[in-house]
C-alpha cells in the first residue's frame, strides 16, 4: 500500500493563482474533515480581502502577519521583525500537530529578503508531526525548499491584466 504522510507542497513563479491554488487546497481538506490554517507573511492583521472573509464564514483561522506590500515598506526593520514574529506564530502552528495543514502564503518574500533564515524553515518542515501537510506560496521559491518539496508548481505568466491597465478587481485579485 502506498504510504501516507504529510506533503510539502510548493506554489511559486510569477504568474497568477499561487494563493488561490492553496486556498482550493484549504477548501478541499474542509471537505475532507481536515483542519487547515493559513497563515499569509506581507498582508496585514487587518486584512479583509475576499478570502478572509471567506475562510471566517467557514471557520478556517487566517492570520496576516506583515504591514502590507512590505518591498514599499517606510520602515524595513519592522517588517522584517513582522516576518520574524510571524515566522515564530507559524512554525509553532507547524510544528504542533493541531492543524492537518498549513498555508504558508508569500512566504517566499521574507525568506528572499533574508529575514526569515531558510534553514529555519527547511528544519521545521522536515521535523514536522507526520500528518502534517505544509503548503507555501510566493515568487521565486529558495532551491532548498523546492528540493524539500513533495510537489512543486511554478505559475508562469503569459498575459496579465494589470499589464493593460486594468487595476485590481474585487473578487479576483483580492
Amino acid at each position: 500500500m502506498a504510504e501516507r504522510r504529510g506533503l510539502v507542497l510548493v506554489y511559486t513563479g510569477h504568474g497568477k493563482g499561487k494563493t488561490t491554488a492553496a486556498l482550493g487546497l484549504v477548501l478541499r481538506s474542509l471537505g475532507r474533515g481536515l483542519r487547515p490554517r493559513v497563515f499569509q507573511f506581507i498582508k496585514h492583521e487587518r486584512a479583509a480581502y475576499g478570502e478572509h472573509r471567506a475562510l471566517a464564514k467557514l471557520g478556517v483561522p487566517i492570520e496576516g502577519l506583515g504591514d502590507g506590500f512590505s518591498w514599499r515598506s517606510r520602515d524595513l526593520e519592522r517588517s522584517a521583525e513582522l516576518a520574524r514574529e510571524g515566522w515564530r506564530r507559524a512554525a509553532a502552528a507547524v510544528g504542533s500537530g493541531e492543524w492537518d495543514l498549513v498555508v504558508l502564503d508569500e512566504v517566499t518574500y521574507p525568506l528572499n529578503f533574508g529575514w526569515i533564515p531558510v534553514a529555519e524553515v527547511v528544519e521545521a518542515l522536515g521535523s514536522r508531526p507526520r500528518h502534517v501537510h505544509v503548503v507555501l506560496t510566493g515568487r521565486d521559491a529558495p532551491w532548498e525548499l523546492v528540493e524539500l518539496a513533495d510537489t512543486v508548481t511554478e505559475m508562469k505568466k503569459v498575459k496579465h491584466a494589470y499589464d493593460a491597465g486594468v487595476p485590481a478587481q474585487k473578487g479576483m485579485e483580492h
